[in-house]
This record gives structure tokens, C-alpha cells and sequence, in this order.
């Protein structure tokens, strides 16, 4: 007769059994727990490249002074304002996107510090110190207690350039052709002051005429559309508005010129709200990044500089009438509008809030009011109370490789503006 096995050592080795089982399922759980982790990781970060490398991209305008520098100070900004590391706002304090970490690439894909040649903005960052938590617990329950959590570091990469679009994000005006006048330019000359006539219907060729996105006449439409609309696209009819005083809200803001219940903070302003006439821009030709003129204050710069400084309209300054004020700087009536912007690069409103908002895509239209093409324009002046004529100034055709301006819009067209894609 066998003998038979005491119950108490089967108890024995069934328990350890169940613990040796435990541990692997623990190390297993683990590397996917872990592994999980540096997943949302790399998804997180995957992100920011994303946002960095579009938001640069869309500054290659080919400006042979400024374009590289502004690509890298826009992807830095769009992309740290992403979270990575489980949301963490800082990254947690392992380091976020800087300037080393944005290179630019020319058409045929070879690296350039050229501003001029500069086609694709490329994004790359390595996110050290992703602790491996649960790995570390496993470690410290097999005996190791050397207290050097293990990590990995993860990397992304993202690279984006300017493409045609097939719709696109205008605001509410249309250009009319000069006399003769043919693509691409359509008769007028890069550094061109045109004029926006207050009554539509008196528009001619080679001027501005207020119009509907959305072909309709309301004139309230006209103020909702300078907030923002998206999808206007070749061969659409706009619509011809009479306009009403309150469209210079929605105008004026973009200038950082307010009323006493808006903001900055409510609506976004352009990087600066310094307006261009004659009185300050005596040449009257080229504010963007040209020279004044003989006769021009000593402050008067251009438009690239004023950026550069986060200036008001009012320059330094931060009123809206008497001396050293927008009106006594520009010569325009601002009745009813009472505050400013804050001026500079210290938490100024310019700087906090500001948006690329006075580089505008302005439809072009032929005489039955199609859309045949899209131009590039600086927006010049806030509109005055009573409303006047402004102008803005025709910085090319939004579809030429060096246009500034770069909207948001349905890539994929053949023509038309400019929009950032990702292209890896």
C-alpha cells in the first residue's frame, strides 16, 4: 500500500505555487500597465509636435529676415501649450519644446537656416524620465530597494509645410480687379494701398467693397462673419450688404481697439493695433515691412516691428484720444470707442491675446460677384465713427509661395490660398 502524501505539504506547495503565479501575472500586468503609460505618452507628445510643427509652418513666408525666427517662436508657443505626461501642464518638469528642438527644411528637403529658402518646419522632442511606477513596486517587492525608479524616455516627430487649400477662412469684402487687370495679381502692385469704400454697391475696379461669405444681404451677417467664418470657396457668389456702425466692433477689435464692456480677453486683437495713414506713413506704399517715408514721426515703423514690440495703435501708449493717443497718431475719430490693448511684452494684451488677425485672405470677384481668386492683405486702420473709407494694403496673391498670409481652411486644393499640413 503507497503511502500517501501528508495534506499539509500539498497545502504547502500549492501556496507557493499560487505565489510564484501571482508575481509573473503582477509582472505582467505591469509591463502593460507601464507600457500603457508611455503610450498616452508618446500620444500626448506626438500632439504637441503636431500643434508645433503647423503653427511654424504657417510663418514660412519666405521673408528673408523674419520668418525663421517667427516659425520658432510660434511652434514653441502652440506646442507647450499641449500637456504631456498624463496632462501634466509642465511636462512634469522634465522639459518642454525649445528652440533646438525646430529645424526647417527648403523645397527639396535639404536643412537650411535660410529664411528666404525655408519650406518645412520640422518638430522633434525626446520626453525624458517616464517613470516605469508599477515596475518599480515589482523591484522593490523582489528585493530591490536600490531606490532608482526605472524610466524610458519617448520621442515624436512631426513635419509640416504650407499647401493650396480647397476652402478657405476670408474675411467679409471683396476685391475687384483694376481695369485690365488679370491673375495673379489682378492689376495691383505688392505694397499697394487699396481702398474699402463704405457703400458697397459704389465699389469700382481696383478698390474694396464690403460682401457676404454667405451670399446674403443682411448686413448683421457682415459683423458675425468678421468674428470668424470658414468654407468660401472658388466660384461661390457673395452677397452685397448695406453695413451698419456695429461692424466696426468687430473690425476695430482686431486693432486692440474696444468700447468699455469688450477686452482683449473677450476678442482676440492682432499681435499689434499700430494703424497706418498718411499722417504717420507719409509714403503710403509698403507698411508691411517698408519704410516710412520723409516726414514720418521718428517712431513710425513698420508693421513686421510693431509686431515685433507688441505696440498698441497708440503705439506705447495706452489712450484712445487727447495727446500721444491712436487718434492724435493716426488723424481717425474713434467716438465711441474708449479703451486700448495694453502695449509691450509684459503681460501686455497684445502679447497675451494675441492671434494673427490684420493678414487677412480677401476673396476676389469678378462682375457677377463669383469668387475667382483669393488675395493677401494687411488690414491698415480701425474704421472711424462716423464710418469712413479705409484701406488695407494688397500684400500678393494668397496662393504665391512668399504670400504672409496663411488661413485656416480644408486643405487639398490645387490653387487658391495657403494652409500648414502635416506632411510626416
Amino acid at each position: 500500500m503507497r503511502n500517501a502524501i501528508p495534506r499539509r505539504r500539498q497545502g504547502g506547495a500549492v501556496i507557493i505555487t499560487t505565489a510564484l503565479v501571482l508575481l509573473f501575472l503582477l509582472g505582467f500586468m505591469g509591463i502593460a500597465l507601464d507600457f500603457g503609460h508611455m503610450f498616452v505618452v508618446k500620444t500626448e507628445l506626438q500632439t504637441a509636435m503636431d500643434s508645433c510643427a503647423l503653427a511654424a509652418a504657417r510663418e514660412l513666408d519666405h521673408h528673408p529676415t523674419t520668418a525663421i525666427d517667427r516659425a520658432r517662436s510660434a511652434g514653441m508657443t502652440a506646442g507647450n501649450l499641449n500637456r504631456v505626461n498624463m496632462q501634466s501642464p509642465t511636462w512634469s518638469g522634465q522639459g518642454q519644446i525649445s528652440a533646438v528642438d525646430i529645424t526647417f527644411r527648403d523645397a527639396a528637403y535639404a536643412p537650411t537656416t535660410n529664411p528666404a529658402l525655408a519650406d518645412y518646419a520640422q518638430c522633434q522632442h525626446t520626453q525624458p524620465g517616464v517613470g516605469m511606477l508599477l515596475m518599480q513596486a515589482i523591484g522593490a517587492f523582489s528585493g530591490d530597494t536600490a531606490g532608482n525608479p526605472p524610466s524610458r524616455s519617448v520621442g515624436a516627430t512631426a513635419v509640416a509645410r504650407r499647401s493650396h487649400a480647397q476652402s478657405t477662412c476670408p474675411i467679409p469684402v471683396a476685391l475687384k480687379p483694376s481695369a485690365g487687370g488679370s491673375a495673379p495679381d489682378y492689376g495691383f502692385t505688392v505694397g499697394q494701398w487699396v481702398t474699402l469704400i463704405n457703400e458697397q454697391g459704389a465699389s469700382q475696379g481696383g478698390e474694396i467693397g464690403w460682401a457676404n461669405l454667405d451670399g446674403s444681404n443682411n448686413a448683421a451677417e457682415t459683423e458675425a462673419e468678421l468674428n470668424g467664418s470658414c468654407g468660401t470657396r472658388m466660384g461661390d457668389t457673395l452677397g452685397t450688404p448695406g453695413v451698419q456702425t456695429s461692424v466696426a466692433d468687430a473690425w476695430n477689435a482686431r486693432f486692440g481697439i474696444y468700447k468699455a464692456s469688450s477686452g482683449p480677453d473677450q476678442k482676440n486683437p492682432d499681435f499689434t493695433g499700430y494703424a497706418y495713414t498718411a499722417l504717420n506713413w507719409p509714403a503710403a506704399f509698403n507698411a508691411y515691412d517698408g519704410t516710412p517715408g520723409a516726414g514720418a514721426p521718428a517712431s513710425a515703423q513698420n508693421f513686421v516691428a510693431k509686431r515685433g514690440t507688441y505696440a498698441s495703435c497708440a503705439d506705447t501708449g495706452t489712450k484712445v484720444k487727447g495727446a500721444n493717443s491712436c487718434e492724435s497718431i493716426t488723424g481717425l475719430s474713434l467716438n465711441s470707442f474708449q479703451k486700448l490693448a495694453v502695449p509691450g511684452n509684459v503681460a501686455g494684451g497684445h502679447m497675451q491675446y494675441g492671434r494673427d488677425r490684420r493678414i487677412v485672405t480677401v476673396p476676389v470677384i469678378n462682375s457677377a460677384s463669383h469668387v475667382i481668386d483669393f488675395a493677401c492683405m494687411l488690414m491698415l486702420q480701425p474704421l472711424s465713427i462716423p464710418m469712413t473709407n479705409v484701406q488695407l494694403e494688397y500684400r500678393g496673391n494668397a496662393g504665391a509661395t512668399g504670400s504672409p498670409c496663411t488661413s485656416s481652411g480644408l486643405p487639398g486644393g490645387m490653387a487658391g490660398p495657403l494652409v500648414p499640413v502635416l506632411v510626416r
